[in-house]
Parts: C-alpha cells; structure tokens; sequence
C-alpha cells in the first residue's frame, strides 16, 4: 500500500491551514464599499402584522435601506425541493417568503433587513422599525395542532396537516399480528436537535452592474444546488449570470444543505442599492433560523413468534415540519425514514403511518443521519425491550432476526434493496470489543459500590448515497441526486480534479486526493482537489448523506478512467505500438512484453505539447468529465454496544464503555474514517443524554442559546474503542459505502438501552431522550416501590 494511496492513513491535508487559523471562511471574506444586514425577526411564535413602519429606521444614522416583504412581492418563496404524495394526495405547500408577509409563524420568523455601512448602525436602527403585532394562539404539540380549533399555522393547511403517508402492507401486518405469540409495544419521542455547527450560517451579497452579474459567497454544502433553487425559483436569475460560491465551512450537520431567505435577501439587495451586503449570524440567531432537526412523536408495536423472530411491524408517527417546509424536510420522515424499518432484520411484514404537521416552531429538516436514526431508534428499542420481555439476551434477539449473508442482495418489505452485508460479523466484533461475556460481573461488582450498570446493543443500518435519480424523482425529488468530476492533468504531469462535491469539515481534499494518487500513480503532493465554487466545479448535488466518496468519489474515478484510457492513446502514439498493446500501472504506461515505457508526466506533456501527433485522429489535451448517477444506494451498517453506570442518589449517568463495530464497507483513509465515527458518536450520545430543543406552550424556544442547550462536552464522551468490518458496496467501483452518519444513528439506542437496562429493577422500560440526571432521578424515585417489592 503507497502512503498515500487507498488504505493508507494520511494526515488530513486541509489541517494546516485549520489549524493554524489562516482558512478562509465567509465571515473573513470582505468586499470593497461592503454594507452590513441585520435582520429583524419575530419575537413571538404566532403573529399577525398590523403595522409595519420602516421610515424612523430607514432615516437612521448609517442605513443605506430597510427591505421588507413588500420588496419581495415580484419574486419567489423560499422553495422546497421534495413533493410528498400522501394518501388524499400531494402534500399542503404553502409559501415560504424571503420576509413575512403577513404573519409570522415562529420565532425567529426574518420581518425587515436593515443594511447599513455597519452592523452597529443596523441594529440600532433596527429598533426604530415601527411593528405592531397581534399576537395569536401558537401550537407547539402536534396532537394539539392536529385538533385544529384555533389559526391554523397557514390557511390552506386544515387541521395543520402537511401530508398524511403510509408505506408498507397494512393488511399483511395486521395478520401478522393476530397471530402473534408476543407483542412489543413503545410510545418514544425522537428529541428536537439544533445543529451548531462551529461557523454559523453567513452570506455575503455582491452586483457587478457592469457584467449585470451576482456572485452569492455563503456558508452552504451544495452551492449548484443554492444556485438552481435561487435563480429558477426565487430571484429568476440565469444560472451564468449567478456564482455561488461556498469557502472553508466550518461544519454543516445536514443544516447548511439548504437554500435560506438569507441568502435570497443579501443577493437581491446588493442589486438593489449597488453594493455587496453581507450577514453572519449570531448563536442565537442561528437557533432560531437554521434548520433544527429530528422531532417525531412514535407509536410502534412489534410482533414476534414463539422463537423469538419478528414477524411484523407498525409504527404511527407524527413529524413535526416547524412553520415552513425546508428544502428536504418532506423526505426525511417518509423516504428517509419509513424505508429503513426493515433495519438489519427479516421482518416480513411492516407498515407505517406518517403524519406531517405545521406547528409555530423553527422548521425542521435533515439533521446528521436524517430519517434514519428515527427509524433506527424505533427498531432498537423494540428489539431490547422485546429481549427483556421474552427473557432473551439483548443480543441474541438481534442474531436470531439477522438477514444472513446468502441472502443479499435482500428486498425488503419497505422499498430498499440492500446489496450486501454480514452483521452478524459486525455483532460478534463489538461483544468481543466490549467484553460482553463478561458484564454481568461487572454488573455485581457495581452493585457492590452502589452503583448501578447497564449494557445496551444497536445494530443500525443506514442507506447512504441517496439515489439513483429516476427512483428519487419517483418519490418525489425536484432534483437529479447524481455527481459529477472534472480531473484536468496538466501539462508538468500534475492533476486538478474539480469536483460538485463540497467538503465542510469532512477532508475532501485529502481522501479524494488518495484516491486520485492511487490510480494514476502520482505523488498526493501533484494532486488539487478544487470544489465549492459554481464558476470552476461541474454542476453537482454538494455533500449530504454519506455521499461524497460512494458518489462523488465514483465520479472522479470515472473521470480518472477517462484520462488513464485518453493516456493510453498518447502513449501507443509515443511508443509506436498498438493502443491495445498499452497498459497503466504505478503511474507508468507500458508495451505488454517488452521493456518499452512512459511516465504519466511524459504522456501528460506530450498532450499538450501535440508535435507529432496525428491530430486528425486524437485531440491534444488531458482532461476529462464523468457524470455518476449511482444504481443504489450503500447501506452501511454495525453494532454498538454501550456501558453505562448510574449513580441512584441523582441520576448522574456516566458511559463507562462504548463500542462501534462499523462496516463501511472498503475504507479509504481509516483515520478519516475513525474521525467521522468519533464526531458521529459524540453526537449520537448528545442526543441521547444531553440535547434538547425545548419550546413553551407559546412557541417560545427555551433553549435558545449555549447556555440552555447541552453540547457535549469531552468529559460528557468516552474513549472509543472502534473496529470495522468488511463487506465492500458491489455497485460503485471504490466499493465503499459512507460512514459520516452511522455514529448519530447508532449511539442513541445504545445508550437508552443501557439506561433502561440500569434500572430494569425499578421498573423502567422506557426513558425519552435526553436521559438527564433529573429524568433518570424520577425514573429511579417512580420505580423504587418496584425495586422494594423484588
């Protein structure tokens, strides 16, 4: 293996600059004669706008302008990229304007930009804007807005329903179920995240009149994507008349993937008083404009036989949409969610219920994992609830339903084909890991210090990649989920891959680079990975969904084969033999059986400096273009286990053991790798124990700030101890399958699990995320008399 080849564990080359403060972000970016933009936004969740005078602000010191929806009357909503069709027909979809029209319907809901030569001067001035609100009744609950009874959050939505879905057979499940030998039953709500990502969403606005040209410079993980969303949706721009460009991004979690009102404002207003604008959102602001994530209310029941095995599954769940859909929100609890139930088992019956609902809260949309940990969390807390009320061992209800290795590829019951896998290998490496032979004396000797010890599992799958396009499109995408690479070897033999992948804190530039050295045998020094920038990349779909390396990556290999097999015509021409008598190894183009060879920078420079070619048969140059529409998605899957220890006097839990067992099928950088699981666990057990978008009765976010919101911290983590196994994806050439995600979703099953089994002598089968001490308290405190009567 070369030390910068496929394989290898290469430092992450993009650190440098990290690390030593000197990468570019939007909010170092600064244009020439730049003005500033504050927004002001709704302090209340449900509001009528009675008044609306702008012209005190406008008059102020420093303001260049004061824009408000009416500004915006002859140009589009905020577009959202996915139509659900549900069971009475396509999903309710009312408009979602740059600024409010009307009425507010949350906090945080953006009334007027002010832009002023600093930002000082526009929020000063923005407190002299004139607002008189009506204040209305706001719903936060989804059963509430269900009931209807008050103001709708939007007119044409009754009753604040969204869409109303179902997939899977409901006849076959019933069946199933009437003749079950045992039945599972859970109510769990899947906790309200905020992302926080380190850099908050900015954008900067900029008009060059005399090329009558935009350029968006913003904080997104698709810039094509902003671009098309903008220009055909909202401000009607041509797409070459619009840039997007996105630099360093200091991380995304699913919540910089979408097209924000912001972005539209700083773009339409930097025309409009011919000057770039530019906003960077503070902490709080972003927690009440970005996109925040999960929020599902779930009634599942799952049904086995006399052996243990499950024979059917249903599940009823109410998703919240907050106030506006967002770009992707209608896929994550439908298609995202409701086609992973079959998770890594043979269940051959499942059937879910899908209500989408309005409320006057922040939207919601893809959060790290996105549909998947909700239907991972739903599966696994059945399975470990199932094991303790059949008297069976938590992990041996998983390896009794396991779809077994002779079986792939495997149709499930709910849409998905997975095209391979051996969990049962992933299972038996984590308890190895874990020492689960061993826990029950462990189990006693925390007994003894008063301390009480649980062990939980998590076989979670995820599906990763998101396509093909036409089945996308078939369920209801306004976008084609392919990837594109340009690789352009230049003339001294070095390479430029321009890749509509976008890296946002996960090391693009150095495992694409990988695997650039590894099939052209060029040094990693040789190798520019250039993305982020609608002038210079192919159109791309940005990264999202673990797919950068499975699509993306395919199509720089693609690209690469393109440039290896253009070579090989060179390099026949070069050597005077036949093009079919040439082949590529180690960087070295050769005649089969004799000792007669190029170096690719031979063949390189000879492309482009053509002398002796025959140009009538062959062009100069070396660059190429591929275009990858996946055939399916990959399905990365594995075991978690988790060990944790309660304290009974106040709940304090504390994960003294956490394994992950992954497989991502083959893996490119392993450090990369066992970063994105570390980061994907962290996050996984912040939700589980810490995490919580909490709102009021009044629509009122309480936990709008860093104060009030729990990150974990590195003393709320354990030390990981990670393994993989492998079984390579069989439908991309790299046979890789995506592993930014599997961490979220497995770690919050595993950890409740644990929990739950902790206290399985107080009576607790259940504890809804985040497991606070104060929760855990109550739960010890509600089931003492339990624990007395054993």
């Amino acid at each position: 293996m070369a030390a910068d080849g496929i394989g290898a564990a290469m430092k992450r080359r993009e650190d440098d600059r990290f690390l030593k403060g000197i990468g570019q972000y939007t909010d170092d970016i600064n244009e020439r004669n730049q003005t500033y933009c504050y927004f002001l936004r709704s302090s209340v969740a449900h509001a009528r706008i009675d008044k609306l005078d702008t012209s005190r602000a406008a008059s102020a010191p420093g303001v260049v302008a004061v824009l408000t929806a009416e500004d915006f009357k002859d140009v589009g909503g905020v577009p959202c990229g996915w139509q659900v069709t549900g069971k009475d027909g396509p999903m309710v979809e009312p408009k979602h304007p740059i600024l409010a029209e009307g009425k507010v319907r949350h906090v945080g809901d953006p009334i007027a930009a002010v832009i002023a030569e600093s930002l000082r001067e526009a929020k000063d001035a923005a407190e002299l804007i004139d607002l008189e609100l009506t204040e209305l009744p706001a719903v936060v609950d989804m059963r509430k807005a269900l009931e209807g009874g008050g103001e709708p959050v939007h007119s044409e939505a009754e009753n604040n329903l969204c869409f109303d879905w179902e997939l899977g057979d409901e006849a076959a499940v019933n069946e199933a179920f009437a003749r079950a030998h045992h039945v599972t039953k859970i109510d769990l709500v899947n906790n309200r995240q905020v992302a926080n990502a380190i850099e908050p969403r900015a954008a900067i606005g900029i008009y060059d009149a005399g090329r009558d040209e935009h350029t968006l410079i913003t904080t997104s993980q698709n810039p094509h994507v902003i671009r098309l969303l903008m220009g055909a949706f909202v401000l009607g721009i041509p797409e070459h008349k619009l840039r997007v460009y996105a630099p360093d991004v200091g991380g995304g979690f699913g919540s910089k993937i979408y097209h924000y009102a912001e972005e539209a404002a700083v773009t339409f207003a930097a025309k409009k008083i011919g000057r770039p604008v530019k906003w960077t959102a503070e902490r709080t602001e972003s927690f009440m404009s970005d996109a925040q994530g999960r929020d599902h209310v779930t009634h599942a029941e799952m049904a086995f036989d006399e052996n243990g095995k499950a024979i059917a599954l249903r599940c009823d769940t109410l998703a919240n949409m907050g106030a506006y859909l967002s770009t992707f929100a209608p896929c994550i609890p439908t298609w995202l969610h409701g086609t992973l139930l079959a998770g890594q088992y043979t269940t051959p019956a499942i059937y879910t219920n899908v209500k989408a609902v309005f409320t006057n809260t922040v939207p919601v949309d893809a959060y790290r994992g996105a549909g998947r940990p909700e239907a991972t969390y739903i599966l696994e807390r059945l399975m470990s609830k199932a094991a303790r009320e059949l008297g069976m061992d938590q992990a041996e209800i998983r390896r009794r339903n396991f779809i077994q290795p002779e079986q792939f590829p495997y149709q499930t019951p709910v849409a998905v084909e997975y095209d391979t896998g051996d969990y049962e290998a992933s299972l038996n490496a984590a308890m190895e890991l874990a020492d689960y032979a061993g826990f029950e004396q462990r189990r006693a000797e925390a007994a003894a210090r008063g301390k009480l010890r649980g062990i939980g599992v998590s076989s979670y799958i995820e599906a990763c990649g998101i396509a093909p396009s036409n089945l996308v499109g078939a369920l209801g995408a306004r976008a084609g989920l392919y990837e594109a690479a340009t690789v352009r070897v230049n003339p001294t033999g070095s390479v430029s891959v321009f890749t509509g992948s976008h890296s946002h804190g996960q090391g693009h530039e150095t495992t694409f680079t990988q695997v650039v050295a590894d099939r052209l045998g060029v040094p990693a020094d040789n190798v520019e990975i250039v993305h982020g920038d609608t002038d210079r990349v192919p159109f791309g779909m940005g990264t999202y969904g673990s797919r950068s390396l499975a699509v993306g990556g395919t199509a720089v290999v693609n690209a690469l084969n393109k440039v290896i097999e253009k070579g090989k015509k060179i390099a026949a021409h070069l050597l005077e033999a036949s093009e079919g008598d040439i082949e590529f190894s180690d960087g070295v183009y050769r005649v089969k059986g004799t000792d007669k060879e190029k170096a690719f920078g031979e063949v390189a420079l000879a492309a482009y400096v053509p002398h002796q070619f025959p140009l009538d048969e062959m062009e100069p140059g070396l660059e190429e273009t591929a275009f990858y529409d996946p055939k399916n998605f990959t399905f990365p899957a594995g075991t978690y286990i988790c060990e944790v220890e309660i304290e009974p006097r106040t709940g304090e839990t504390k994960i003294v053991n956490f394994v992950a067992a992954d497989d991502f099928g083959n893996i490119v950088n392993p450090m990369i790798v066992e970063g994105q699981v570390h980061g994907g666990l962290a996050q996984g057990i912040g939700q589980a124990m810490l995490e919580h978008a909490v709102y009021d009765e009044n629509g009122q976010l309480m936990t709008g700030s860093l104060m009030d919101y729990v990150m974990p911290r590195a003393d709320d983590v354990p030390s990981f101890k990670i393994t993989t196994t492998s079984t390579p994806c069989t439908h991309n050439p790299l046979g890789v399958k995506g592993c930014g995600e599997a961490g979220a979703i497995g770690a919050p099953p595993a950890v409740i699990n644990a929990i739950c089994d902790a206290l399985r002598d107080y009576g607790v089968d259940h504890i809804d995320m985040p497991a606070t001490p104060e929760k855990v308290w109550r739960a010890i405190q509600a089931g003492r008399p339990a624990a007395a009567a054993e």
